[in-house]
């Protein structure tokens, strides 16, 4: 799908190498372009005291790109990295604005010596602001800031943490439409744009629902406990065999008669303290606890037959172990197997999208550092004894 496009690389850690490691599997050639110390996220396990030899964090979000190391902060490197941007369609970067402006990176002289090129920035906050060269990692910019840990916070709880790299790869999915948003604009245009993209914007679009409300009404519900929620029928329950799951209903009253007949609970649906949604909303703390009972009795197999049956919405409550060899998670493609550099295999979580008839895979192994310096300097018509007198000089390696 992406084949010819080029994509330069010059990002750390996850949310923007992974939205090159999404055009990479969709075809374009990405060139990750890295310090002499290599990007910190290859550096994940040993920072916990956990020795691995394999980091499945790294393969995923690099995989079948190439590598190489230059040291921007020499002449150069610098000098090559602009090279390398020159033949580019995209250049990706997570390098905060002040840092950009230091190297003569930023966007402005980047495209005044490149004007056809998409120069897609990814920042924790933005490109303008008082916070704008602040750094952001997704749990500080995507999950705190933007209100969402506060609205995933148990009333009356401790804040919960965000799991690993959640806002990072929401952010990717942004980045690439962005990105290919900007190119289809090049194709009729001829003219390249600056695409801007923030953990904290992606946040506030992702939490979207619940900020317009705040926005409009001037509050939103907090997250309570399940004898609580404003809706007790959109709730988790427990079956006999210790499975939990997510049962959900259609907007209006039509679902609750249904729910009733299957766990045989009829009597309720005609219960002054049930029969509409604003008494199930302020009877929670009674009609949770009749559910739970009536759920109790079934096992996980009578229950899912049962919510089939009512063409109810629902889904098990699968545990990490569970997720990645459901048959289903299979048959969507959302598993495949990516090479390593021993020649292995190892299964890793796809791309979003699948494209069918399409190579939409990994297309290989993720770079050891700096892997491909030399193959791509020689690409930019640099001869040997220049790139020789780079790696002496610290510029490359």
């Amino acid at each position: 799908m992406l084949e010819g496009l080029k994509v330069v690389e010059y990002a750390t850690y996850v949310a923007a190498p992974g939205a090159a490691g999404i055009m990479t599997d969709w075809g374009a050639d990405v060139i990750k372009v890295e310090p002499p110390t290599g990007d910190p996220i290859r550096l994940f396990f040993s920072s916990l005291g956990v020795e691995s030899d394999l980091n499945p964090i790294f393969e995923m979000d690099n995989r079948g790109k190439r590598g190489i190391v230059l040291d921007t902060t020499k002449a150069e490197g610098r000098d090559a990295l602009l090279r390398l941007i020159d033949r580019a369609d995209v250049f990706l970067t997570n390098v905060r604005p002040g840092g950009l402006k230091r190297a003569g990176l930023d966007p402005d002289t980047v495209m005044q010596r490149c004007p056809k090129l998409i120069y897609a920035t990814l920042t924790g906050y933005g490109l303008e602001g008082p916070d704008a060269d602040r750094p952001g990692m997704d749990a500080a910019a995507f999950w705190a800031r933007s209100g969402l840990a506060a609205m995933f916070r148990p009333k009356g709880g401790e804040p919960v943490q965000l799991r690993t790299a959640l806002g990072d790869h929401v952010a990717s999915l942004a980045i690439v439409a962005g990105v290919l948003a900007a190119v289809h604009e090049r194709n009729a245009t001829g003219k390249g744009r600056l695409v801007d993209a923030s953990l904290l914007r992606t946040a506030h679009y992702v939490g979207g629902s619940d900020l317009s409300i705040q926005h409009t009404r001037g509050r939103v519900a907090s997250n309570r406990p399940r004898n609580a929620v404003p809706n007790p029928l959109v709730n988790p329950f427990r079956t006999s065999d210790d499975r939990w799951i997510s049962l959900l209903m259609r907007q209006g009253d039509g679902d609750w008669p249904k729910i009733a007949r299957l766990l045989g609970v009829e009597h309720l649906v005609k219960d002054p303290r049930f029969a509409t949604s604003r008494a199930r909303r302020e009877n929670a703390a009674e009609l949770v606890p009749l559910l739970d009972d009536a759920f109790a009795k079934l096992t996980y197999e009578q229950a899912a037959v049962a919510l089939d049956g009512e063409q109810m919405v629902w889904a098990p409550i699968l545990s990490p172990a569970e997720a990645i060899s459901d048959p289903q998670a299979i048959a969507a493609g959302c598993v495949v197997q990516t090479p390593t550099r021993d020649g292995g295999v190892i299964n890793a979580p796809a791309s979003p999208v699948r494209f069918h008839g399409a190579d939409d895979g990994p297309k290989g192994h993720a770079p050891s550092k700096g892997e491909h310096t030399r193959v791509v300097l020689a690409e930019l018509g640099y001869s040997d004894a220049e790139i020789d007198a780079l790696y002496r000089s610290g510029a490359a390696a």
